[in-house]
């Protein structure tokens, strides 16, 4: 398209093409399609918007608990009491209290996939658009429009979403909104689409010690000069508290608040539900969890091992923004350089961080499942889609990204998905170039690529062949267990040491302030900056389009007589 000179329409062919794909996924079937008397989580969503439209705010969270009750924050809420008022002014049938359960008419199965595309492309797909444009705004256009092809048929969101019926792209859409204006230095606007993330399903919390780190290592870098920090502190939580005070306003008072806390919070439902890839469902072949250890036991270490998993991260983040506000206001004070409008500099970590965090509490939290995978796998598939095929982070967000959509096998074959789980994988690995056979594996992480989709295989053909014994009639769910968490552990590490790595190229790693100061003098005088660093560790996985044509603005009017 760019060669007949229609580029301004590859985007919104992109996303059409996009939008058809999910439509004829949403051809097959879905969860619990046909299985009375709970069916799945498609009229668990189809339930809600039928008691947001009939009860009162106050029997939200407490009606008819064993059927579905509602047990998202309020966001999902407020969403299903509109998707229900549309339902009801159509076919108010479609959303009758009690007599509509399990209604599977044609016009209300296209009723809610439409649901599902619509909000996605309300949410989703502009922070998709945004990200390339923000984070990627060096790389030239084609490399932008393949990055959002990349995202945009990501083959897990696919297939949880509009396969098997839920709306994950929310939430993860405020996310990336968040993550996108945290690029643009408009912290404010991004710490209330987090909140949104956070009240629209709880899970958005795996990636709350990254974005709260990242914010209070900003305002550690910005440091105490005319209270710039105190200001930004306390927008930030007056921000933060009252979007969660707005979408809570129904529910604050002493009779009401703990009905949805109660109902977000599960620790009633024990350890885990289903085989999970994480290290409760491996390590439970062996050590039988629960038929030893009591359910607060189980809660307080699974609270440890998720805090160990991501303190790494956190710690990284908040040491470099002390270390670079200490180098930067030695520096300012030498120059008498002021700007607060600044690019922040360790911005390249926030996906890392998010990665190592949410990955850490899908493998050690509490009632993890399987559809929790897609919290990890955002964050490395941005970073996959600005990566040269050659790079560390292409093999990796490739493997993970085909790992995690092969660890969904038993819900998807439970679905009926099958045919939508092989067409999306080798769509998308088509999509991307990638085929792990075509040369000889030269790293480790192709190695393991080989031997993972290799197992994966065998399985799959056995499977096929061999019907498990009786006395293990989860025989494969556990096998899918062992092969893919494994790779989701090395994924969690990596992500780790690549935080490191970028942290070290950034700012360095226990640098003296007058040292980096002098260090940073004259990486400015010949023009490279802080930016040289991080690509000469690999920093081409996130362009940080926003922060470097500013920068380049800067030196450019630098050049000509200006002022940087």
């Amino acid at each position: 398209m760019h060669r007949w000179n229609v580029k301004q329409w590859v985007v919104p062919c992109a996303i059409g093409a996009a939008t058809l794909v999910k439509f004829s996924v949403g051809l097959g079937s879905y969860s619990g399609q046909g299985t009375p008397p709970m069916f799945g989580d498609y009229e668990a969503q189809r339930h809600w918007m039928e008691l947001t439209v009939h009860l009162p705010t106050s029997q939200w969270y407490n009606y008819d608990l064993q059927y579905w009750g509602l047990d998202y924050p309020p966001l999902t809420a407020y969403v299903s009491w509109l998707c229900g008022i549309v339902a009801y002014y159509i076919n108010p049938a479609w959303v009758a209290l009690d007599t509509s359960r399990g209604i599977e008419t044609p016009e209300s199965k296209v009723f809610m996939r439409t649901s599902v595309v619509v909000l996605d492309a309300l949410v989703y797909v502009p922070a998709l658009v945004m990200f390339t444009r923000v984070w990627q705004g060096s790389r030239s256009m084609r490399t932008q429009e393949l990055a959002l092809l990349t995202l945009l048929l990501q083959p897990a969101l696919l297939l949880i979403d509009f396969g098997h019926f839920q709306y994950n792209s929310v939430m993860l859409g405020f996310t990336l909104l968040a993550m996108n204006f945290f690029a643009t230095e408009h912290d404010l606007i991004g710490a209330f689409f987090f909140v949104l993330s956070l009240g629209f399903k709880q899970m958005a919390l795996y990636y709350a010690p990254a974005i709260g780190s990242y914010l209070l290592a900003k305002c550690l870098y910005m440091g105490p000069s005319k209270g710039y920090v105190a200001r930004l502190f306390l927008r930030l939580a007056v921000v933060t508290i009252a979007t969660f005070v707005l979408l809570f306003l129904p529910f604050l008072s002493p009779t009401l608040i703990m009905d949805p806390v109660t109902r977000i919070f599960p620790f009633a439902r024990g350890l885990f539900e289903d085989k999970v890839a994480n290290f409760w469902c491996a390590s439970n072949v062996l050590l039988k969890w629960k038929s030893w250890a009591s359910r607060s036991f189980l809660v307080k270490l699974s609270a440890g091992l998720t805090l160990m998993g991501f303190i790494p991260s956190v710690v990284v983040l908040l040491n470099l923004g002390w270390r670079m506000g200490a180098a930067r206001r030695a520096n300012k004070s030498d120059t008498g350089k002021k700007n607060e409008k600044e690019h922040t500099p360790f911005l390249p970590l926030l996906p890392y961080a998010l990665l190592s965090s949410s990955m850490s509490f899908f493998l050690f939290s509490f009632q993890v499942h399987e559809k929790t995978i897609l919290l990890p796998l955002m964050p490395v598939t941005l970073l996959l889609s600005g990566a040269h095929v050659d790079a560390a982070v292409y093999s990796w967000g490739v493997l993970v990204n085909n790992v995690a959509v092969f660890s969904m096998w038993p819900l998807l074959k439970r679905d009926g998905l099958g045919v939508q789980y092989i067409g999306l994988l080798l769509l998308w690995n088509r999509l991307i170039g990638y085929n792990p056979v075509k040369h000889a594996p030269k790293s480790f992480v192709e190695l393991l690529s080989v031997g993972v989709y290799g197992a994966a295989l065998v399985l799959h053909v056995l499977e096929m062949v061999i019907t498990p014994p009786a006395r293990y009639p989860d025989l494969f769910a556990v096998l899918n267990v062992l092969v893919c968490t494994p790779v989701f552990v090395l994924v969690w590490l990596w992500s780790i040491k690549r935080g490191i790595e970028i942290a070290w190229a950034v700012g360095g790693l226990g640098v003296s302030r007058s040292t980096r100061g002098r260090e940073e003098k004259e990486e400015k005088a010949d023009g490279s900056g802080s930016g040289y660093s991080y690509r000469q560790s690999g920093g081409r996985t996130v362009s940080l389009g926003y922060g470097q044509l500013g920068k380049r603005r800067s030196w450019d009017r630098a050049g000509s007589g200006g002022v940087a």
